[in-house]
């Protein structure tokens, strides 16, 4: 056995079919897509569609509702903060905020800022600057001498709406 006598085995690969290239091949004409119609067409995607019947998805009962005001909060529990303090991760005598927290791996998401839970024993004194605190977790921070300042993070996206809509009014105040 040689380098250039290297192949692979018999039928493990098989060659591309190249479609419309005349009757003897076997998939000329149609190319393989029956007749005529939408789905002899090039880039037609019809999943889902049950030829006027309705649909799958449609006939299966829906539960639940889904808020589109929601917010979306990047929950930490207060034993994960201990233990990231005992490790030496997070610094006791800084202010912790959102950025302190995605540094430390904790605070994943949060598009509306950071909830605190009162999960798991604390015991260390911190200053908080937070966008929401559990009753409970507010409790167990004062009790350890902490102090929390609850704030309100406006997203990135919502900050662009409201500055196109001050640009639109002062247009339309300049027009007037």
């Amino acid at each position: 056995m040689k380098l250039n006598e290297i192949k692979d085995n018999e039928g493990s690969r098989k060659g591309r079919m190249r479609v419309g290239r005349g009757i003897g091949s076997g998939k000329g004409k149609t190319a393989g897509r029956g007749q005529k119609g939408q789905k002899s067409r090039e880039g037609v995607s019809i999943n889902g569609f049950e030829g006027g019947q309705m649909p799958l998805h449609m006939r299966i009962p829906k539960r639940g509702f889904n808020n589109p005001f929601a917010k979306d909060y990047a929950e930490v529990n207060l034993g994960q903060l201990q233990k990231l303090i005992e490790a030496g991760v997070l610094k006791g005598d800084a202010t912790i905020d959102h950025a302190a927290l995605k540094a430390a791996g904790v605070a994943r998401g949060g598009k509306n800022g950071v909830r605190v839970l009162a999960k798991g024993a604390f015991s260390s004194k911190l200053t908080f600057r937070v966008a929401g605190v559990s009753a409970s977790a507010r409790a167990a921070i004062e009790a350890a001498g902490g102090s929390i300042e609850v704030i309100e993070v406006v997203p990135a996206a919502e900050k662009a709406a409201a500055k196109k809509g001050k640009t639109l009014a002062a247009k339309k105040a300049a027009r007037a």
